[in-house]
């Protein structure tokens, strides 16, 4: 694959970044800001500027870790995966063009003050010349750029020194009439004047020692551009009347022309123009790069990723965006549009300060040369103010920025989904932790002892059935020297009275008794028969674990029959209500099981089903075998993550383990002795959480356990181990 040549230098790096931000964030939007804020418009560029700096630093960091084409894109697809990549290159893509055109429209009406000339032929010419000279080379690029950036400032210089002796006092009064509200609604409109700062991360890869000039030119250009920023406004709101410039097209230019006179005025034109023009060439250079870089980790066709023999640039990334540029300015309201990619410009830093802690907590290789300072505050501080800023943007915005996100959904599921299987440093660290969370969990519930078990028997089995979940529950305790307490519940109409009649022990509940303490001399553990008659099993079942203050219960699963298909699962019931842990077998037999399989599917092991396998084995010398899924879709670092998550648990455990590998896309796992697995709670949305279908039943007694409710994970916490394992 061919490279792009690193031929940008510091100024070069200077300039893109200092042009991609001096442009309609000066020339336009200081009269429409001030409509919103008053002369505290002059604080709001300030406090904009400061709000960026976390995104410039994280930017900064990642780009001296990753220099590649794509910037923004790349950083959060390494981060994210390739969904929230998908969306960032998109969204940044579109973002960057938007405003690019807004440039060249906004540009024109400082030139229509010279010449009477139609605004959109103009916007659609230039917009033409500047992608030419994109497509000749980013050498050539960079020197446009700093030509047109050393005349501007020098234009802009001139209109700030001359007009500074004309400040009058007065026009800053009344500065915080606004309030705090209008404050910070002038300071989410005027945000998107610093979204150019990171910009030149997009060329990362054509800068010369980017570890010394990524850094520079971000962070440098910046500080730079927040108090020519803040100069300019506070000049050109001290030089006019109070809400003579406000709403107007051409402010600058007014306020040069009260205080230097019609020279002044064709020097802001002249800095207008030049300004716009390359915010529009920074916008063309950049925003080119995404669907370059996008196509080159397959999230775009091919073609995207040519590089010119010729000229040694992305001629077709380049042509797309040029296209895409010329039909914006053609047809499309630009300044409505510019707003909407404003809002999502936001979410995008708030991303990017995500990112940065995505990279350092996961185990992706990382290496930057340039560090972030205050690691993690600067990054959540980047992200708190962003989500603020967005509540200032208006719901017409953040709705557009909704469109952008479900297109780019919609693209992922239908181009990139079934190419690229890749997922982001972000999920492997959320990965990550929620394995060290489930290891805690599991640690604590080892320590602590099972010392009581209720084996409830709602109906009449054999006495085979009958000794193999006594002989379970028995397993449960033997570690402990607790006991285990059979009960037969029987239930009798609810017409019929429980008399002492009802209570009367029948033969069969004196053989119970009798087999209990047969059973109790056999497998060397206290068990103590008892019978319990109601009108409600369930009920009942409940109410005497509670009163006798058990640890679990253990009861066979029973089928569904019609009347509970129909008014509900009686065994929902007993779970959700249940005062401890509860197990429901699948009953075919328990003959002292040495090989115990526990199953986890797309969650850690739980760890009620860990202290159960355990038990069972360390109880008959066995052995565990740690079961997961392996398809064809599971990335090489899931793999090794969830590797290291089963070596830890099995280090933590007093039994042998060992890690077997059960393929999800047909076939019958091996048959264990024992099968424990984790059962699905019964939330509203615990159906969608359900892992037990993926591996078919084995043909052997199954447990499934439902810990108490105390001691369930919660939602959020279950779908981020669904999402990640």
């Amino acid at each position: 694959m061919k490279e792009l040549q690193r031929d940008l230098g510091l100024p070069s790096v200077l300039a893109i970044s200092i042009g991609a931000m001096i442009g309609s964030g000066i020339f336009i939007l200081p009269a429409l800001a001030l409509e919103i804020a008053g002369p505290a418009v002059i604080l709001a560029y300030l406090l904009a500027g400061l709000l960026v700096v976390p995104a410039a630093l994280s930017k900064s960091e990642m780009a001296t870790a990753m220099p590649e084409a794509g910037g923004t894109y790349i950083y959060i697809e390494r981060a994210m995966g390739p969904l929230l990549g998908t969306i960032a290159g998109v969204g940044t893509w579109f973002s960057l063009s938007f405003k690019g055109a807004l440039a060249l429209v906004g540009g024109v009406p400082y030139l229509l003050l010279l010449f009477d000339l139609p605004l959109q032929p103009v916007a659609l010419g230039l917009a033409a010349v500047l992608i030419l000279v994109n497509l000749v080379g980013a050498k050539q690029t960079g020197r446009l750029q700093l030509a047109i950036v050393v005349v501007m400032l020098a234009a802009l210089g001139w209109f700030a020194a001359g007009s500074a002796p004309s400040v009058q006092s007065g026009n800053y009064a009344g500065f915080f009439d606004s309030g705090v509200g209008g404050l910070l609604a002038a300071t989410g409109l005027v945000f998107v004047s610093y979204a150019g700062v990171t910009k030149v991360a997009s060329v990362a890869e054509e800068v010369e020692n980017p570890d010394r000039n990524i850094p520079l030119g971000i962070l440098g250009s910046l500080v730079f551009t927040t108090l020519l920023y803040v100069g300019i406004v506070a000049v050109l709101v001290g030089v006019t009347d109070p809400g003579s410039v406000a709403g107007s097209l051409t402010p600058v230019a007014v306020a040069a022309e009260a205080t230097l006179g019609q020279l002044g005025v064709i020097a802001v034109i002249l800095a207008a123009i030049l300004a716009l023009i390359s915010t529009a060439n920074a916008g063309i250079l950049s925003s080119s790069r995404y669907p370059f870089a996008m196509s080159r980790d397959k999230l775009a066709p091919p073609s995207l990723s040519t590089i010119s023999d010729r000229f040694g640039t992305p001629t077709a990334s380049i042509t797309l965006t040029g296209a895409v540029l010329l039909v914006l300015i053609a047809f499309v309201p630009i300044l409505e549009i510019a707003k909407l990619a404003s809002a999502f410009q936001i979410m995008v830093f708030a991303l990017i300060n995500v990112a940065v802690v995505a990279f350092r907590e996961g185990s992706t290789e990382y290496d930057p040369a340039f560090r972030s300072p205050l690691y993690p505050y600067v990054q959540i501080f980047g992200v708190v103010t962003g989500v603020l800023l967005l509540t200032q943007m208006g719901t017409v915005a953040l709705a557009g920025a909704v469109l952008i996100v479900v297109g780019s959904v919609v693209w992922y599921l239908g181009y990139v989904r079934p190419r690229v299987d890749r997922e982001g440093a972000a999920t492997d660290a959320i990965r990550r932790q929620v394995g060290r969370d489930a290891l805690t969990d599991v640690e604590s519930t080892i320590d602590t002892a099972t010392r009581e078990v209720l084996v409830a028997f709602t109906k009449d089995v054999d006495e085979g059935r009958e000794r193999a979940l006594v002989s379970l529950a028995a397993d449960l305790v033997r570690g402990d020297g607790g006991r285990v307490v059979a009960v037969r519940f029987d239930e009798i109409p609810d017409q019929a009275p429980l008399t002492a009649d009802a209570t009367v022990q029948s033969s069969a509940d004196v053989s119970f008794e009798s087999r209990m303490t047969a059973l109790s001399t056999d497998l060397g553990v206290d068990i103590e028969g008892d019978e319990v008659v109601s009108h409600d099993t369930k009920h009942a079942v409940v109410n005497f674990a509670d009163e006798r203050g058990v640890d679990t219960v253990v009861a066979e699963h029973e089928p569904l029959r019609l009347r509970s298909r129909l008014v509900g699962d009686p065994v929902d019931w007993v779970v959700r209500h249940a005062p401890c842990d509860v197990l429901l077998v699948d009953n075919l037999g328990y003959e002292a099981p040495t090989s115990v399989a526990l199953s986890g599917v797309n969650a850690p092991y739980p760890p009620l089903a860990v202290t159960v396998a355990e038990a069972v084995a360390a109880a008959n010398d066995g052995t565990i075998s740690l079961w997961h899924p392996v398809g064809g879709d599971s990335s090489d670092q899931r793999r090794r993550t969830i590797d290291e998550y089963q070596a830890e648990l099995s280090a933590m455990l007093d039994v042998p383990v060992e890690s077997e590998s059960i393929r999800t896309d047909g076939g019958r796992p091996p048959r264990p002795d024992l099968l424990v697995r984790r059962g699905t709670a019964t939330g509203p949305f615990d159906a969608l959480l359900d892992d037990r279908p993926a591996f078919p039943t084995p043909g052997c007694t199954t447990v499934t356990v439902y810990p108490h409710e105390s001691t369930r994970p919660s939602l959020t916490r279950r779908l981020g181990e669904r999402l990640t394992f």
